[in-house]
């Protein structure tokens, strides 16, 4: 059996557990001694382009486990913009470096790159597989169930939004605004409903993007909420739009294809305060939506080793062009299976929250959304306890 290497490329946005996926990726490899090394890209898709890699066969399965517990990439990701040409010199790196499968570990537009990569390889002749490992804190890739990186971010989202309810009620005096990663899709910003002990705690209100904001409707349910608990606690994505589907905030700067705009959560905040006269303060997690390991979901952990792993058997097995994805298994219990989705039905399309899990006034989720989403975020969030009365 003919030796080959095995690359592994992280691209766009890093999560909670990218680097299980290295972790489950890296560790089928080595099992396999068909697989001389095992890379990785040194930043993504322009590392592949420098030919910056490391290789990863040789460290301690010590050191490799710390992948499990570590947040973003250890071995560096990127949004690079690709052309044609880009992918016609992946495909000769590939052929150079003797390597034979590459697994892209990332989004939507990580996918694009990933099935592009496939079709260059192909049009250049290079006997290399490429196969897909899904990632996104915004569970928006299509076909699949959802994506490793989701579940803690919507673990982060609903815990933060649970300690944030308990001082906005033991102090009952403003409006607090918390903005949740995801711009054009809110499932993100749906899971802060598992904050809900149904003690009268928040989140009050929940305001997705698939569902245009109205200013008028929002300032009068904030002063009736505000009237009757005396604290509010809501959630808004980060990509809330008006009716005609510009951006409730102005943009503050472009770069490329990337609109970058100014914090939804300080604009909504600010109108609480000057137009209802209401002390109001906005909450931004940010990058700790994405990061936090404190609040890494076990669930999510093990599902993207298991996917890491599964990409790697998938393209050593002589897959190509394909997506590790994810389904539940029938049965009252949770269980999810892996299986191979055509990488074409992935690339770029955007799945966003659909109609059945979104209210019918369209500023909170259904029981089915909670029913979906709660086995992702691993076990229970903290109970805490109040003898105030509820409201």
């Amino acid at each position: 059996m003919s030796k080959g290497n095995l690359l592994i490329v992280h691209g766009g946005a890093p999560t909670a557990v990218i680097n299980a996926s290295l972790y489950g990726a890296v560790t089928e490899a080595k099992k396999h001694p068909e697989v001389d090394k095992v890379l990785g890209a040194i930043g993504g898709s322009g590392g592949v382009l420098r030919e910056d890699f490391c290789e990863l066969q040789s460290v301690p399965e010590q050191t490799l486990r710390l992948l499990l517990q570590t947040p973003a990439s250890a071995i560096g990701t990127s949004r690079d913009p690709l052309n044609p040409e880009d992918y016609a010199n992946m495909a000769a790196i590939c052929k150079k470096r003797d390597i034979r499968w590459v697994l892209f570990n990332g989004g939507n537009g990580s996918m694009d790159a990933c099935g592009k990569l496939y079709k260059a390889c192909v049009a250049a002749g290079a006997d290399v597989r490429v196969v897909g490992i899904p990632k996104t804190v915004d569970n928006d890739i299509a076909v699949t169930d959802h994506a490793p990186g989701f579940g803690s971010a919507a673990r982060y989202i609903a815990a933060v939004t649970s300690e944030i309810s308990q001082d906005v009620r033991s102090l009952p005096i403003h409006v607090c605004v918390i903005e949740a990663m995801g711009r054009n899709a809110g499932w993100v910003t749906a899971a802060s409903a598992l904050a809900r002990s149904g003690n009268g705690d928040g989140p009050d209100l929940i305001y997705l993007p698939e569902r245009p904001f109205d200013e008028e409707e929002f300032l009068e349910k904030v002063g009736d909420l505000h009237r009757k608990k005396g604290g509010v606690v809501i959630v808004a994505s980060e990509g809330l739009c008006n009716p005609d589907g510009s951006s409730i905030v102005p943009p503050i700067f472009q770069v490329g294809r990337s609109v970058y705009y100014g914090d939804i959560s300080a604009h909504l905040a600010n109108l609480v305060i000057q137009k209802l006269g209401i002390k109001a303060r906005s909450e931004k997690p940010g990058i700790c939506n994405r990061s936090s390991i404190a609040f890494q979901s076990e669930v999510d952990r093990d599902e993207a080793a298991a996917a890491g792993a599964e990409a790697a058997r998938a393209a050593l097995a002589g897959e190509n062009g394909v997506m590790v994805g994810f389904r539940r298994a029938p049965g009252p219990e949770y269980r999810a299976e892996t299986f191979l989705i055509p990488v074409e039905q992935v690339m770029l399309h955007e799945r966003k929250m659909p109609d059945e899990y979104i209210s019918a006034g369209g500023r909170d989720v259904t029981p089915e959304f909670l029913d979906w989403c709660r086995p992702l975020i691993g076990g229970p969030l903290r109970e805490f306890v109040t003898f105030k009365p509820t409201v």
